[in-house]
């Protein structure tokens, strides 16, 4: 044994088990080497044992994370299977270039001083295994007062993820800097524009094995099938009358989606042929309905399986050379390894406005709507011009604002460093040219966003940043210094949304909560105050959910006022809202003939190739919409220092806080110390509540609309033949208009009743919650329950720690 060992284990608390150590002869070679079986036989004890393979894992992840220069070599020599394949995925086809990668962007080295992200991870992990024990420790009789201990324990766990959602035109460089970003090179596709990613894919920490994970899900047959007849049908009547830009994209994009799926054998062929299983040979996941599931020793290892379902071509522009099965997939999912940025962050390279395929355009809005940031990338040459990049936001917006959580877009001009082919370029100095190219392009970004109306009624100028980055120059650093390229400051701002500290600090303190419940049980003395404090806070809840339900109804009853004048303005306008959708005014001649055709076998919503998205739907909803953006925004803000639903809940205390620093009710201070943190906890589970659900309720005024219009769009689809247009415009027009009257008030009042239900939920949760908290912590004596006097002390400390360190 050397010293190395002994102060390990000395460092680690576990000072008991050094002549254990000692007698098998481990020193600092071996000590590395410990696999489960080892440290098992070390260490019999669970509770130690634990905070042993947690130790020893952080070490190993140090030396893996650290200076290359400054790694042990006895941990490299006797690192596990998965240890030692996970280091050669880091050298493994990293040579040159990849070299310079892989130094540029390490993953953030912490260490273990006070407030650090280790030191933390360390302090969550013994506050874990003390609650573990607690756990263990509560009798097994099935009594209110032991059910309600083991069911708030399990509670303490959370996951807590942020979404960053990355859009741009193909060819703009959002795989490369998502690459850049994360510190893997070989990850997404990137490269000509040629090799562009086709798919949603997201991007996300694999926290249970050292490899590189891909999860693909398939849209189903049935949707396959459905897709082929749709553009067999779009194929076909297209060829029979004159095509407009748009329309002729489409038919482009239909071609190839059949060509490299299918080869040339598909022209000939119906939708049943196409559905043959001869098709599928290589995924029959597809027909299974099963995900596929591809693995990779490394990041490369893996893009390279996973190609044929996520790029739309070849290198070389050959789209028959092979399969490529990405027009049948949903979604990919990559899980990276050992990677600190996306612990709770994941990232979703999306397409720029959705998708034709049902399922798959309401996944995006599903993604759009749980962001809480948007990367905007287009090229620095173009950013403030770029209309692909603005119409994007522009679609977006209303996804990401009151039907979503955005709270911040970042427009990232991504190839700052391409100046040689300029010819603003001088010929002074490329470094101080494309400094100040940068900073010209954020101020004319900056004017762009601000013309933006739809958009910035959702987004305030603070909530809009810009960056001109280079993945390139982050790289080689031929040019630019490493800072100068922005990549470090959208790593800086990855590693807050990460945020461990709260993370941390939220489980520390409802340990600190229940432990103080536990131990104020036990006690049998101050029944009388006992029986007084409990009369005094159900009072009190009283009075506070009273104001709670006063201020939700009063917020109800505005809503009502505004959806009202919402529907007077619909019943109003509706020709006219529909009349742009159905006669646009740059539409003329018999080229608008399949675009309408599209609009209602797509149930009111069609996304051109590369047009803007058309939705009659949230077109006939908009005088509702309008009329309560701007108090919806007020009353559930995605940003700022306001509570959900007007603050409501900050409406709602007890004063426990107060009470406790009182000595009057020193007798009950540990219970009230439980009360204080339970309040805090089902304030944070409501919140997140009301955020998820306050989408679905900006929402139901559109879905409402586009149920009400859907017998009419199944009736349309049956068009056919001669005078097509027009016979679909008329039966949209004489539906609205016999609707009009009642289409509108049932969508004002499905939105009401959801909000309502939403307050019911609200006020319901939030008193069971507390009333069961009271009588619990005031009313139960726990006799029989564990003293967890050491447990207490322990968590108290750790959570003055984290408060110090903050």
């Amino acid at each position: 044994m050397d010293d190395f060992v002994r102060d390990k284990l000395s460092e680690w608390n576990l000072s008991e088990f050094i002549d254990t150590f000692k007698g098998q002869d481990i020193d600092k070679e071996s000590f590395y080497c410990l696999d489960d079986k080892d440290i098992a036989d070390l260490i019999p004890t669970v509770g130690p044992r634990s905070k042993f393979k947690k130790r020893l894992k952080l070490l190993k992840k140090e030396q893996k994370t650290g200076n290359p220069e400054v790694v042990d070599s006895s941990a490299q020599a006797c690192a596990s299977t998965s240890d030692r394949s996970n280091q050669g995925k880091r050298r493994s086809g990293l040579q040159g270039e990849s070299s310079q990668w892989q130094s540029s962007n390490k993953r953030p080295r912490f260490d273990t001083e006070p407030g650090s992200y280790k030191a933390e991870e360390i302090l969550l992990s013994d506050v874990k295994n003390i609650m573990n024990f607690v756990h263990q420790k509560i009798p097994q009789q099935d009594n209110k007062l032991n059910n309600f201990l083991r069911r708030k324990i399990n509670d303490l766990e959370t996951d807590k993820r942020e979404v960053v959602g990355v859009f741009g035109r193909t060819g703009a460089g959002k795989s490369y800097l998502i690459n850049a970003v994360i510190g893997e090179r070989n990850l997404l596709p990137s490269g000509s524009v040629n090799a562009c990613t086709s798919v949603m894919i997201k991007v996300e920490a694999n926290e249970q094995n050292s490899k590189y994970e891909a999860d693909i899900e398939f849209i189903t047959k049935e949707e396959w099938e459905e897709e082929l007849w749709f553009s067999k049908n779009f194929l076909r009547e297209s060829a029979d009358r004159g095509r407009d830009e748009d329309e002729e994209k489409d038919r482009k994009d239909i071609v190839e989606k059949l060509s490299v799926l299918y080869g040339e054998d598909w022209e000939n062929k119906s939708p049943e042929e196409l559905m043959d299983g001869k098709y599928f040979k290589e995924i029959p996941e597809f027909l299974l309905s099963k995900r596929k599931m591809l693995t990779g020793q490394t990041a490369e290892e893996l893009s390279e399986k996973l190609v044929m379902y996520t790029k739309s071509k070849s290198e070389d522009g050959e789209v028959n050379a092979k399969r490529w099965y990405w027009p049948l997939v949903k979604c990919v999912t990559i899980r990276v390894p050992d990677n600190d940025l996306l612990k709770h962050v994941t990232l979703v390279d999306l397409p720029g406005n959705g998708d034709r395929n049902k399922s798959r355009d309401k996944m995006w809005k599903t993604f759009v709507g749980s962001c809480s940031t948007v990367w905007i990338v287009a090229e620095i040459k173009r950013a403030a011009s770029e209309p692909e990049a603005w119409e994007i936001l522009q679609s977006a917006c209303s996804f990401m604002g009151n039907a979503g959580q955005c709270q911040q877009i970042h427009f990232i001009c991504s190839k700052s460093d391409e100046s040689s082919n300029d010819p603003a370029r001088p010929s002074t100095e490329p470094r101080a040219f494309i400094l100040e190219r940068n900073i010209k392009a954020k101020k004319e970004v900056r004017k762009e966003f601000r013309k933006l109306n739809e958009v910035t009624k959702y987004f305030s100028d603070g909530s809009f940043k810009v960056f001109t980055v280079s993945s390139y120059e982050f790289v080689q650093k031929t040019v630019l210094e490493p800072y100068e390229t922005e990549i470090p400051e959208l790593q800086e701002f990855l590693q807050g949304l990460n945020d461990c500290h709260s993370v941390t600090l939220n489980y520390v303190k409802g340990a600190l909560g229940i432990l103080s419940l536990i131990q104020g049980a036990r006690r049998t003395d101050g029944t009388d105050i006992k029986t007084a404090v409990c009369t005094e806070l159900e009072q009190k809840m009283k009075d506070a959910l009273k104001k709670v339900k006063k201020s939700m109804e009063e917020t109800h009853q505005v809503f009502e006022g505004c959806l009202s004048e919402g529907v007077r303005k619909s019943k109003s306008s509706w020709d006219k809202n529909l009349t742009s959708v159905i006669m646009p005014r740059n539409k003329k001649g018999g080229g608008f003939h399949q675009t309408l055709k599209c609009i209602v076998q797509q149930d009111g919503a069609y996304r051109a190739k590369k047009g803007k998205l058309i939705n009659l739907n949230m077109k006939l909803s908009s005088c509702l919409t309008q009329s309560i953006d701007d108090k919806f925004k007020k009353t559930f803000p995605n940003e700022g220092e306001c509570g959900q639903f007007n603050g409501v809940l900050d409406l709602f205390s007890l004063n426990t806080e107060t009470m406790r620093k009182n000595t009057k009710y020193k007798d009950v201070k540990l219970q009230l110390m439980f009360l204080s943190t339970e309040e805090d906890k089902i304030k944070t589970k409501l919140n997140k509540i009301i955020r998820d659900r306050k989408k679905t309720i900006y929402s139901s005024l559109t879905t409402t609309i586009e149920t009400s219009m859907q017998e009419c769009y199944d009736v349309a689809k049956l068009i056919e033949g001669e005078g097509m247009l027009e016979n679909i415009r008329t039966t949209l027009t004489n539906h609205v208009r016999e609707s009009k009257d009642v289409m509108f008030q049932t969508a004002k009042d499905v939105m009401l009743n959801q909000l309502r239900d939403l307050m019911r939920e609200i006020f319901d949760d939030l008193e069971k919650t507390m009333q069961e908290s009271i009588e619990l912590s005031l009313k139960t004596d726990g006799v029989s329950i564990p003293d967890v006097e050491d447990e207490l002390k322990m968590v108290k400390n750790h959570y003055e720690e984290l408060k110090r360190s903050r």
